[in-house]
């Protein structure tokens, strides 16, 4: 059983909770934790923030065609106006990917990782549109879900893969983080296999590079108005 008294021990399971890789107990004894231990809620806050900014650092990767496939039917896109259809060269050629880590030696090493630093994007102008793809953020990279949305218009969030069974009494939630932002909003509960759709002004911002993730969280979802729960799905919006 883990000691989240001790210091190091604390934020080496703050790291694997945030990867998903604690066994089932410690898991539930972390989670029963995070309420009322503020230093633990620090250290996986700070992983989570730590293990995000490595997205930036996956060089581009070009998935099996099938898989763009299923995307394009799911969306079920139309042809732009004043854009020919084929001519161009696909969109995702430009998606960086989560990278996959391994969960042996990963707290301790990564404890030393820089915080990559960003420049804020523009703003993005009326009527502007961008993807995300969300991977598993293990070895697979697996597509789970997709996420379109237009700068004045709405968000899609649509499966596109297989999202691993839910436990009783816990939920999806689905969050977002723009490009400096203070820390990631809830977008609300999702289920596994269903379309969502909202206006985008519930979003806290609309732009490139814009963090989406689904994470695991109690029945009624985060208590903490943050995620707490490990990630599931990740990735961040490129522009079309």
């Amino acid at each position: 059983m883990i000691d989240l008294r001790d210091p190091a021990e604390r934020d080496a399971a703050a790291g694997e909770y945030v990867l998903g890789t604690l066994p089932p107990d410690d898991h539930a004894a972390v989670a029963a934790a995070l309420p009322g231990d503020a230093a633990l809620r620090a250290a996986i806050y700070a992983w989570q923030d730590r293990l995000l900014a490595l997205t930036a650092r996956t060089p581009a990767a070009d998935p099996a065609p099938a898989l763009w496939s299923r995307i394009a039917a799911g969306l079920d896109w139309q042809t732009l106006p004043g854009r020919a259809p084929v001519a161009r060269t696909p969109w995702w050629q430009g998606l960086r990917f989560w990278q996959g880590l391994s969960a042996v030696g990963v707290a301790a090493s990564l404890v030393l990782a820089l915080r990559l630093v960003a420049p804020a994007p523009p703003a993005p102008t009326e009527g502007a549109r961008y993807v995300a793809v969300l991977e598993s953020p293990d070895e697979k990279r697996a597509a789970g879900w997709v996420v379109e949305l237009q700068a004045g218009g709405a968000l899609r969030l649509v499966p596109v893969g297989d999202t691993p069974p839910v436990p009783p009494g816990r939920s999806l939630q689905f969050w977002t983080k723009p490009q400096g932002a203070a820390g990631p909003t809830s977008l609300g509960l999702v289920k596994p296999g269903e379309v969502v759709q909202m206006p985008v002004a519930r979003l806290p911002g609309v732009g490139a590079q814009q963090l989406f993730e689904i994470t695991l969280e109690p029945e009624a979802g985060s208590p903490l108005g943050r995620p707490t729960g490990p990630i599931l799905f990740v990735g961040r919006t490129v522009a079309l």
